[in-house]
């Protein structure tokens, strides 16, 4: 779907005028809701307030924005701004412009830190991070409450909160499982959707490596996949969930993480890791539910998993142009505009700031998920070798709570092996 806010042809159009040619991905899930209206609008505003500059925005859905600019860069013809899932192979080949190449300085110190940081390569800023998103626990309140684990009663709103004895608020691992026992006690299908399919698996991986105190890289940026702290974790999940019947009838291996949604919707599942999306999906099945942090291994604070959206700007020539619109992109009104529609995260602290408040539209359902926003970990997105390292993860991971003669740390030993080598050994 291409729109084109004005006339002009590609590249430069006349003596003193400039086409911006602008790729985005689709974040709405209908045509009526589709994020191409965002975008038309946004491109028409800064039109009128920048005579000579004309932008035309193509935008595509998930599964074929990134192959998109992949194929038009490879061709010679990358667009000067992409808004797209990854940036770091094109900034490592030189291809994207510097933030402070391109941005005013109150638009590049407005990032969220963790944002902006997961935006560089070798400490220098490529990536600008478009909207991000956290992960909640989230269950289902009528199941709990059939299995006596919450009391009945008080307003449900779905913020996890909750008069009457109605809210729970697991702090450890071992919360979990006993919760989980009580649910499958009571006949409920899934206690605890555990999605490590291919749709997913390296998102809900990584929030378990946090909760039990590793993550994919250490300190140093290194991977670190088969760490103690890793393989511990996956040693818990396989003989305190998977090997007592706790994460359902489908393989965690084989479910993926629409099927785990949609089972939580359908009422099947007692509980499961979610994004903000998750709420208006429930809702729509009048299924109660409250949302809680993730429990760590040992009830102390870690560190949670936040996932960004990013924009990047190619050498092409209009970088004077292209910093322009994307200081118009990241003003607080378009920011609040894009995240209150679809469900999303500010990446700026201004936007932030405005959602806390309840000025941002939507603010009161997604506020519940600020809170781990600014120190939330990233995935290792600003290394090149990490599209490969993802993709292996969701191919093996579940491999890692299958019985004898497989076992989790040798899982994990396979994916750091190939993470390491796919990462210039390091």
């Amino acid at each position: 779907m291409t729109l084109t806010a004005g006339c002009g042809a590609l590249g430069s159009s006349g003596d003193n005028e400039v086409t911006l040619r602008v790729v985005a991905a689709d974040y709405g899930d209908s045509p009526q809701n589709s994020s191409a209206a965002y975008w038309k609008n946004l491109a028409a505003d800064f039109e009128k307030a920048n005579p000579g500059v004309k932008v035309e925005v193509s935008v595509y859905s998930w599964s074929e924005v990134d192959a998109k600019v992949a194929e038009m860069v490879e061709a010679g013809k990358a667009p000067d701004i992409a808004q797209i899932g990854a940036y770091a192979d094109y900034a490592a080949d030189g291809k994207l412009y510097r933030a402070d190449e391109l941005l005013s300085v109150r638009t590049e110190a407005d990032f969220l830190g963790p944002l902006a940081d997961a935006g560089m390569v070798d400490k220098v800023q490529y990536g600008l991070p478009f909207v991000a998103s956290t992960r909640l626990l989230f269950y289902n309140r009528t199941l709990f409450a059939d299995a006596g684990i919450i009391g009945r009663g008080g307003k449900v709103d779905g913020t996890g909160g909750g008069a009457g004895g109605a809210e729970w608020k697991p702090k450890t691992w071992a919360d979990l499982e006993a919760a989980a026992k009580k649910l499958k006690a009571k006949g409920v299908k899934t206690p605890f959707a555990l999605p490590l399919g291919r749709e997913e698996a390296q998102a809900e991986t990584m929030l378990w490596l946090l909760a039990g105190g590793g993550g994919y890289t250490d300190t140093e940026e290194r991977y670190a996949i088969d760490s103690p702290a890793n393989v511990r974790t996956f040693e818990w999940l396989r003989d305190k969930l998977y090997g007592q019947g706790l994460t359902g009838p489908v393989e965690p291996a084989k479910l993926d993480r629409q099927a785990a949604f949609d089972a939580f919707a359908g009422g099947e599942a007692g509980m499961l890791n979610g994004h903000p999306a998750l709420m208006k999906q429930a809702e729509a099945k009048g299924v109660e539910y409250g949302m809680v942090p993730m429990p760590t291994v040992d009830g102390e604070p870690h560190s949670t998993m936040g996932v960004a959206d990013w924009v990047m700007a190619f050498r092409n020539g209009h970088r004077k142009e292209a910093g322009k619109f994307l200081d118009h992109l990241f003003t607080p009104e378009n920011v609040n505009r894009f995240t209150g529609t679809y469900g999303l995260l500010p990446a700026t602290t201004s936007g932030y700031r405005a959602m806390e408040r309840g000025t941002g539209g939507n603010s009161q359902r997604l506020r519940t998920f600020l809170p781990a926003l600014p120190t939330a970990r990233l995935y290792p997105v600003n290394k090149k070798s990490w599209a490969a390292v993802s993709e292996d993860v969701k191919q093996r991971i579940g491999e890692a709570l299958r019985p004898a003669p497989a076992s989790p740390a040798k899982t994990l030993e396979d994916l750091a092996a190939k993470a390491h080598a796919a990462d210039g050994g390091r």
